[in-house]
């Protein structure tokens, strides 16, 4: 494990996997999601082995290692993290989010705040854009901070996967019972940081273009054919949005994705091989 302390005085947490000269992707996991989580690691390894990747695996603030901001939830935060571990590695970083992570990573390179941004990788960022599926209460945040401020994990845990996220009430029951429930009530406290970068965007309604206008280095918007339509549609959105990007929907794919799928996808892209050599935004394609 290494750490930086960023300029706000933030500790975050993570971990380097060197795998050779193609270049350094930050991986930026989404809700409930930590450095450790065996999926997250698996695509670290898989990014370095296979693709010569230098790959940055960090717990974001609230998370595993890192330290937190208890009750200041904004994504502006977030972004510096990314900042200075962009500056910490060299200065010039791709950056691979997941969800919630996505949005984040999204909203990092529309920013203009950091310039070493190379390219973004994008996986079913959960933006809401109609009516026709799940669109969560507008003032969740109130409900969300309270429970977090008295440090009810359990009921932060169920209220964000139903009202946040759209999970059945009895998926999210079940999950206490599975042996992953100790690290979501470890990184619950945390879901307010992912409300704080999707909530604006999860309102059922179309995106603008113009957020988005700054998002100019080469995107690519993932999704799995296996994925609910909430997720699909969303991925669709944001690639039509943004000025310089492809979506890809991967067959046999969901939003708890088969990494020997996903990684061949981001890591192509990444290091600019086979299709990508010649980039060139386009509409969805299919693989």
């Amino acid at each position: 494990m290494e750490t930086i302390t960023t300029p706000s005085g933030i500790e975050i947490a993570f971990d380097r996997y060197v795998g050779g000269d193609a270049g350094t992707v930050i991986l930026i996991g989404g809700a409930f999601s930590f450095r450790k989580f065996p999926k997250m690691v698996e695509l670290a390894e898989r990014l370095a082995n296979e693709y010569r990747l230098t790959v940055i695996n960090y717990d974001r603030r609230g998370r595993g290692d890192s330290s937190d901001s208890p009750g200041v939830y904004n994504v502006d935060n977030e972004i510096d993290d990314i900042a200075a571990l962009v500056d910490a590695v060299g200065g010039s970083a791709a950056l691979f989010g997941w969800s919630a992570g996505a949005g984040l990573a999204l909203l990092a390179a529309a920013s203009g705040r950091i310039p070493g941004i190379t390219r973004v990788v994008a996986f079913e960022p959960p933006f809401v854009v109609d009516h026709e599926n799940f669109v969560p209460p507008a003032d969740l945040d109130v409900t969300l901070h309270a429970l977090i401020a008295a440090d009810r994990r359990s009921e932060v845990v169920r209220f964000y996967m139903t009202k946040g996220m759209g999970m059945p009430r009895a998926f999210a029951a079940i999950m206490r019972f599975t042996p992953m429930w100790k690290d979501l009530l470890a990184t619950s406290s945390a879901s307010a940081h992912d409300w704080a970068i999707m909530g604006p965007y999860m309102r059922g309604a179309a995106l603008d273009a113009a957020d988005w206008a700054g998002v100019t280095v080469p995107t690519l918007v993932m999704s799995g054919e296996k994925s609910g339509a909430l997720l699909r549609t969303g991925a669709r959105a944001i690639a039509a949005a943004l000025p310089n990007a492809r979506h890809r929907e991967l067959a046999k794919l969901s939003h708890n994705p088969n990494i020997a799928i996903m990684a061949p996808a981001a890591g192509e892209f990444l290091t600019g091989t086979a299709e990508y050599a010649d980039w060139a935004p386009s509409t969805t394609e299919r693989a």
